[in-house]
């Protein structure tokens, strides 16, 4: 399984986000600026966000968009589902009417493969990936030659 690159971006749309909770509100502009993703891209991702009710959005001068919930309320596999649908490895994990499950014998893998995506995603919160992020960015800035 592969996440595509609306997943992957609208992970680090949320990244922005969550390291800017305190801080209020953040422009599209400002993400795309800062993630160098294309702001009409961004634009696609963060409605289906807004609908999932992870995302607020404030009109006017200092309008934006501002998370829903606290960075620890919201996991990884949250934003992932709202953007990519099932993480299931194989179709006929999420199918269980399907005709073969009685006898196949790889379905034991795509399951386990799935509980241990989801074991991940579902324990990972945007509070913990800002917290990662924001020391991996320190512990890089301390390695530069100048």
């Amino acid at each position: 399984m592969k996440i595509s690159t609306k997943g992957r971006y609208g992970i680090r749309l949320m990244l922005s986000l969550a390291i800017n909770y305190e801080k209020g509100t953040l422009s599209l502009k400002a993400i795309s600026k800062e993630q160098q993703i294309s702001e009409k891209y961004l634009e696609q991702i963060i409605n289906p966000l807004m609908k999932a009710d992870l995302v607020t959005s404030f009109r006017g001068a200092q309008g934006g968009y501002i998370l829903s919930r606290h960075p620890k309320e919201i996991t990884a596999g949250e934003i992932l589902r709202v953007l990519e649908g099932s993480l299931s490895p194989v179709y006929c994990v999420d199918t269980p009417t399907c005709p073969n499950s009685d006898f196949c014998a790889s379905l034991t893998l795509w399951k386990k493969m799935k509980d241990a995506l989801d074991d991940v995603v579902d324990n990972t919160t945007l509070d913990i990936m800002a917290r990662e992020y924001l020391e991996n960015e320190v512990g890089n800035r301390g390695n530069i030659i100048e």
